[in-house]
């Protein structure tokens, strides 16, 4: 959550429409919005709501926004279900039992999408999204190698944990938070994510495990799960280490269950400790929901997991966060019962289909290179030619917002921030019509950018998107 100092106040004052206070023109005179300090008296809620109301019209459309990989469309009937569950906390599950039950029936759901060995062994819990998820997927993998290297007598002051440069942000802030050293490995020539190869060459007694992104947000690619895990097991045999994987499906654990079946990357491998994703972004509910789920009760330390006596009633918990409404976790089941896995299958293939067809539009355009093609996640990026000297990605991203479309432009991380991009993500409620309304703006632009007799728009202090 980003953080805000308070702003120097303004000379003028925020007064809202006199019609919305017609029936009591006093009010009107002395009314203003509050920016630095509460109003001395209350106003109807109609106002205050309008009020409010005409502020938020300056932000962006979310369904044109194809920036975020967040949920922004959801049937009537789950805003109604969520409407109804906004005052349940969460945490309370003594008061709460159905809400409760709703979430240990999500946990055994996505036990079985993901191939737990033992489904009824598997323990989890709903986040406030896959960031909470990734950090108690994290904590969890330093207290299980703290242990162990107490137990043989080691120091156990120096933990590292390996992963790409294209991981989600709240990886960096784990590393930073609790004290461990990130083994980064850089992007090289035309490898976005992480290698098999470049992980274990980074791996030693002191890395507390490896971080594969099921999904990278950089480019929508998936990391070669499977591979990693072999070379650990080749690592273990060489030399005695034996690392667990944490897999962070943020996106791609709910599209590989549905679209990518053979693709063995979750609890069939015997070394995937854990795995997150979130439930607003691919899980097709509206933000905050993640989940983390670890393989068994091994592979999550008991001296983590809290009793706590709350309101009456003894309730194991193991969360960064305490109170939360349950709106967000009866919009997953929602979900869940809604679509079963035939529904999933085919709105996460029309995701798939609106990116790769999409894609292959942009790359017959002709000043593009693609960089991903939205055949792995439904997300796409790609850059313009060598030979383009008129424009860049950042004029493209500039320009599209003048329609009202969002697309980021960003430059790679270390050893390839030569390299900027436009991402395209695809989510559900952004259909073929969508997408076609949004070639036909990008083609009517290019004529208009190559008549420039240089860029526009540079990249100074752009960063890749970590949504």
């Amino acid at each position: 959550m980003a953080l805000h100092h308070p702003a120097p106040e303004r000379a003028h004052s925020h007064r809202g429409n006199p019609i919305h206070t017609v029936d009591e023109p006093a009010l009107a005179e002395r009314l203003s919005v509050p920016t630095h300090r509460l109003y001395e008296q209350p106003v109807a809620a109609e106002v205050a709501y309008q009020l409010v109301h005409d502020e938020l019209m300056l932000d962006g459309n979310s369904r044109l926004n194809l920036a975020t990989f967040v949920t922004t469309f959801m049937e009537p009937q789950a805003g109604r279900l969520m409407a109804e569950c906004a005052d349940k906390n969460m945490i309370d599950k003594d008061e709460y039992p159905q809400t409760a039950e709703l979430e240990r029936r999500c946990v055994s759901v996505l036990a079985d999408l993901w191939n737990a060995p033992e489904p009824k062994g598997v323990i989890g819990c709903s986040t406030t999204g896959s960031s909470e998820a990734c950090m108690l997927g994290g904590l969890a993998l330093k207290r299980r190698w703290a242990n162990a290297r107490r137990s043989a007598g080691e120091p156990a002051d120096r933990p590292n944990l390996v992963m790409g440069a294209n991981v989600q942000i709240c990886w960096e802030k784990f590393c930073n938070y609790w004290e461990v050293e990130a083994r980064t490995v850089p992007v090289e020539g035309d490898r976005f994510h992480l290698s098999a190869d470049e992980a274990v060459a980074r791996c030693d007694e002191n890395t507390i495990g490896v971080v594969a992104v099921l999904g990278s947000t950089l480019d929508g690619s998936y990391e070669p799960v499977a591979e990693i895990a072999a070379a650990l097991d080749a690592l273990q045999a060489r030399t005695g280490l034996d690392l667990s994987i944490h897999v962070d499906g943020a996106s791609g654990a709910m599209i590989a269950p549905f679209l990518d079946r053979d693709l063995v990357w979750d609890f069939r491998l015997p070394r995937v400790a854990s795995i997150n994703t979130s439930g607003h972004k691919y899980g097709l509910v509206y933000p905050g929901v993640g989940w983390v789920l670890w393989r068994d009760h091994e592979a999550l330390p008991q001296e983590l997991v809290f009793n706590v006596n709350y309101l009456g009633g003894n309730m194991p918990t193991f969360a960064l966060n305490f109170s939360r409404p349950g709106a967000e976790v009866v919009a997953q089941y929602y979900m869940f019962l809604r679509l079963g896995s035939e529904g999933f299958r085919v709105v996460q293939q029309s995701s798939r289909d609106v990116a790769k067809g999409l894609a292959d539009k942009i790359a017959e355009l002709g000043p593009f290179q693609m960089i991903t093609r939205g055949d792995e996640l439904p997300v796409f990026a790609f850059t313009t030619k060598v030979e383009v000297e008129a424009f860049n990605v950042y004029d493209v991203s500039r320009r599209l917002r003048e329609r009202g479309w969002q697309v980021p432009a960003y430059s790679f991380p270390a050893n390839r921030e030569d390299l900027s991009v436009l991402r395209v993500v695809v989510r559900n409620g952004f259909s073929e019509d969508l997408a076609g309304a949004f070639f036909d703006d990008l083609s009517r632009l290019v004529p208009e950018l190559a008549s420039q007799p240089r860029p526009a728009e540079g990249g100074e202090g752009a960063s890749a998107f970590h949504h």
